[in-house]
C-alpha cells in the first residue's frame, strides 16, 4: 500500500510517497480502515517541518477518515461499510484530560492517517457524520474537536452568549459555525478584508481587521457591551493581552494555539482583574467526539474546506497552509 513518511529531521522536502506492507488483518477488538481523507492542522505542520521532531520514517496526519473493511473479534460498534473517522487521542476514552503528550498522538508519537489502510483498535475511530466524506470527517478529528471543546464542552456555551474568535483557520471557522447554530452572537478577526467577508456570510456578527486596529481587544469589548463571555485563543502570547482586554468579567478563554510563539508574558494584574478563566486545552476525549457527531447530525452543520490535495501532493498542500491564504480547513484526499 502508499503511505506518505517524512524522513528525520524533518521538512517539506524530505516527505515522500512510499510502499509498505499491507497491515493485515483485524485481530480481536480491532478494525481495519481504508483510508481516503485527511485534513491539515499546525500540529501536523510542525511535524511534518521537523519542528516537532519524531521518529524516522515517520507517517504523518493525525485526522484520518474512511470506511471500514474488517472487524476483529468482539468488535459490535462498527460494521463493515461503516463511515468512520480517528480519534486525537486514542488512548482517551471518556472523563477529565489525564494525557499531556504526544506520545500516542497519530501523525507524531505514533504513525498517523497519511496512508491507505490501517488496522487499529475499534476504540481509536468514531462514526463520521452521516453524509459527509473522508476529508469532510477528517476535519472533525482535531479543528472541529478542538472548537466543539473550547465552547460547549468546557465553555458550557448558551444561546445568546457572545464569542470572540482569532484569525480564519479550521478551528476558529468550525467555531463560528457551531456558536452561530447554537444562538451565540460572534465577533472574528483577521488581516484580510475578503476572509472577514467570508466570515460574515457564515453568519459572523462583528468583524475586525487586526492589522489596521491594533487595539481590537477593546473594540470588541465595546460591542458586546461589558466584554465577551468566550475567547477562543488560538494566537498565544501575542495575542493573549487584547483577549484578556475584550473578555467580560468572569468570562472564559480557552487558550488552544501558539501561532505567536510557545512563551511571553502574561498580563496577570488585568487577568486578576477580569477574574476571567483561563484554561489551556487539546483537542479532546472520544466521548466528547461522539457528542460532536451527534450535534453534527442534528443541526446539519458541514465543514468549511478551502482546498483539496492529492496524497502525493502533501508537501504542496502544507506550503498552502504556510501562506495563510487559506479559509477553514485544506484537505487531502485519495
Amino acid at each position: 500500500m502508499k503511505a506518505m513518511t517524512v524522513a528525520a529531521p524533518g521538512g517539506l522536502d524530505r516527505l515522500r510517497l512510499e510502499e509498505r506492507p499491507d497491515p493485515g488483518d483485524p485481530g480481536p477488538g480491532e478494525i481495519r480502515v481504508a483510508l481516503h481523507g485527511s485534513s491539515l492542522n499546525y500540529h501536523d505542520y510542525g511535524v511534518a517541518t521537523g519542528g516537532m521532531p519524531t521518529e524516522d520514517g515517520r507517517v504523518p496526519m493525525a485526522d484520518g477518515g474512511g470506511t471500514v473493511e474488517a472487524v476483529g473479534e468482539g468488535v459490535r460498534e462498527f460494521a463493515v461499510g461503516d463511515s468512520v473517522v480517528s480519534c486525537f487521542f486514542p488512548d482517551w476514552l471518556a472523563g477529565p484530560p489525564r494525557i499531556g503528550d504526544f506520545s500516542r498522538t497519530p501523525g507524531d508519537g505514533i504513525d498517523g492517517f497519511a496512508q491507505e489502510r490501517v488496522v487499529l483498535p475499534a476504540t481509536a475511530f468514531t462514526r463520521a457524520p452521516k453524509g459527509y466524506d473522508a476529508v469532510e470527517a477528517a476535519t472533525i478529528t482535531t479543528a472541529g474537536l478542538t472548537a466543539w471543546r473550547a465552547l460547549v464542552v468546557d465553555g458550557n456555551l448558551k444561546a445568546g452568549d457572545t464569542v470572540l474568535l482569532l484569525g480564519t483557520g479550521g478551528v476558529s471557522i468550525w467555531a463560528l459555525q457551531i456558536a452561530k447554530v447554537m444562538g451565540a452572537r460572534v465577533a472574528i478577526t483577521s488581516s484580510s478584508d475578503e476572509k472577514l467577508e467570508r466570515a460574515r456570510t457564515l453568519g459572523a456578527d462583528f468583524t475586525l481587521n487586526y492589522r489596521s486596529e491594533a487595539e481590537w481587544g477593546r473594540r470588541v469589548r465595546d460591542w458586546s457591551g461589558a466584554g465577551v463571555d468566550h475567547v477562543v485563543e488560538v494566537g498565544g502570547p501575542g495575542t493573549l493581552a487584547q483577549s484578556i482586554e475584550a473578555v467580560r468579567v468572569g468570562g472564559h478563554i480557552s487558550l488552544i494555539g501558539v501561532l505567536t510563539g510557545r512563551g511571553g508574558e502574561v498580563p496577570t494584574a488585568a487577568l486578576m482583574a477580569k477574574q476571567a478563566r483561563l484554561q489551556g486545552l487539546i483537542v479532546g476525549s472520544r466521548a466528547d467526539q461522539q457528542a460532536f457527531v451527534t450535534a453534527l447530525e442534528a443541526t446539519g452543520i458541514r465543514p468549511v474546506v478551502d482546498r483539496r490535495f492529492a496524497l502525493e501532493d502533501l508537501a504542496d498542500a502544507f506550503r498552502y497552509e504556510e501562506s495563510g491564504s487559506h479559509f477553514g480547513k485544506i484537505g487531502v484526499e485519495w
